[in-house]
């Protein structure tokens, strides 16, 4: 009967050593998996019609092994871009971000209105602009109808675009390319003046 009543003992002492343990790793790895940069992005300040679905995506590592974390949102509004623009750029404003002034912003031709932030370390892109509400051409030829396209939903709003990063693997907080690199590929070298070995003369034969 001792023996029993020790068994059974162990065995309670086992199970809520094990709860009592599972239930703290539980929260810590859900707070490591969760960024908390879309913890920032979700405490903005702004109304229910300005966010009415979210699509979130992540890529690239939080310690920047090989490539940097990239975390990108996607935000349905009920309005137009031009009501929805103003209110998140009060909301960034409000919560500690600064507008930030450079080239490449955007990276290439957008319609709507396109901004970019910074706050610490990171940096921010803000896109809005007004669903696509018509079907791409079917060879060549454009399509009969206007439809929604299923990112908007319906044929009204607007799309709200969040790009954050690390401002060290932005490329636009360092030295800028003389020319847009969206136009040509690369920067191209440098001209080089005041050759030292000035003209080349053909040797004699």
């Amino acid at each position: 009967m001792r023996e029993r009543r020790r068994l059974r003992m162990g065995i309670l002492a086992l199970v809520s050593l094990v709860l009592l343990g599972a239930v703290p790793l539980y929260f810590g790895i859900s707070a490591l998996a969760r960024d908390p940069v879309f913890d920032t992005l979700d405490a903005l300040d702004v109304p229910g019609w300005a966010a009415v679905k979210t699509v979130d995506n992540v890529s690239g590592s939080r310690w920047c092994l090989q490539d940097c974390r990239l975390r990108e949102r996607t935000v349905e509004s009920q309005r137009s871009a031009k009501e929805t623009a103003p209110v998140y750029e009060r909301a960034l404003v409000a919560d500690g971000w600064r507008r930030w002034k450079v080239g490449r912003c955007p990276e290439q031709p957008a319609k709507g209105s396109y901004t970019c932030w910074r706050r610490d370390e990171l940096t921010l892109d803000l896109w809005v602009r007004d669903p696509t509400c018509a079907l791409p051409p079917v060879n060549g030829q454009p399509a009969p109808s206007p439809a929604p396209s299923p990112a908007a939903g319906k044929c009204t709003g607007s799309l709200v675009s969040v790009k954050v990063r690390n401002a060290i693997d932005d490329e636009r907080t360092g030295p800028q390319p003389s020319t847009d690199p969206s136009l040509t590929g690369e920067d191209p070298f440098p001209t080089l003046t005041d050759d030292p070995l000035g003209e080349l003369t053909r040797s004699p034969s």
